[in-house]
């Protein structure tokens, strides 16, 4: 018996192990059909092809079938095509979570309100997007970048819903809050101080697209925005511009980003190298 299995002679890598193995074709499976190639319990199966989505080295589909995850698919591929933002965007996630140790959050604009996923610092995979997973828009930064690139009907829309006041620091006033957005525009980098959460900042730059469009925003969770908005605002930038790499490609994501110059040479600032992108010498910032 191996480790905590309860099955003689299997431990739980070859469990995970054989769940996988019965993904090499790159065909998809119900439950039922994992337990039976694997040669498992169904109890056994449902638990851990969970975890594995859960890590999206499996992913699940419309109809209930599982399919190897994108990490899974990169795995010995010269080429996997184009990837999708809510493929990519997990990973860049976590890397940035893990470099900053800071809460990190993506998010696109959807009825006013920005649907997001976000990291934890620790052990927790990164949350999917959900219907109940909103924020407000105006008083996050991630709102603040999207609707600074939005038109200026969704601008005016936000408006006249209201610019609720979350906490005494929030922006209410309209006049006040076109200015911030029309800073957002120029410098590309939108701050929130203490408008959403009493004792939390936010800071976020836009993620652009193919076509050069905002189809995205990265934040992250500053408590101390004197000491920490520098080298928060370097991870940042890296980030985005590894995301905007993954989608685009990598010539057209440089040239979109369009991010400032003076991001990747802040005085003070940390070095910082996405593992996203390790071995990519033009990715660290210089101090």
């Amino acid at each position: 018996m191996a480790g905590n299995s309860i099955e003689a002679g299997r431990s739980v890598t070859s469990k995970i192990t054989s769940i996988l193995l019965t993904f090499t074709e790159g065909s998809e499976h119900s439950l039922t059909e994992i337990a039976r190639l694997a040669g498992l319990p169904i109890s056994t199966a449902h638990r851990l092809t969970c975890e594995l989505a859960s890590w999206r080295l499996l992913e699940r589909t419309e109809d209930g079938y599982y399919r190897a995850g994108l990490p899974l698919r990169m795995i010995g591929a010269g080429d996997v095509g184009t990837a999708s933002l809510q493929e990519r965007a997990p990973c860049v996630l976590e890397d940035l979570s893990a470099a900053t140790r800071r809460r990190s959050r993506l998010g696109v604009l959807e009825d006013l309100e920005v649907a997001y996923i976000e990291k934890q610092p620790g052990p927790r995979p990164v949350s999917a997007f959900k219907q109940a997973a909103t924020l407000p828009a105006h008083p996050t930064a991630l709102g603040r970048v999207l609707l600074a690139f939005s038109p200026a009907g969704t601008v005016e829309m936000t408006i006249m819903r209201g610019l609720r006041p979350y906490t005494p620091y929030t922006v209410t006033a309209p006049e006040r809050f076109r200015r911030a957005l029309a800073i957002t525009r120029l410098t590309r980098v939108a701050v929130t101080r203490w408008e959403l959460e009493a004792n939390t900042c936010g800071v976020a730059v836009p993620v652009f697209g193919p076509g050069g469009e905002v189809i995205a925003a990265i934040e992250l969770a500053v408590h101390d925005l004197g000491r920490g908005l520098q080298p928060m605002l370097a991870a940042l930038s890296i980030a985005a511009r590894s995301l905007c790499r993954e989608l685009a490609g990598e010539a057209h994501a440089n040239s979109s980003l369009g991010l400032p110059s003076a991001l990747f040479a802040l005085p003070n600032g940390p070095s910082v190298q996405s593992p996203m992108s390790r071995g990519r010498k033009n990715d660290q910032v210089l101090t």
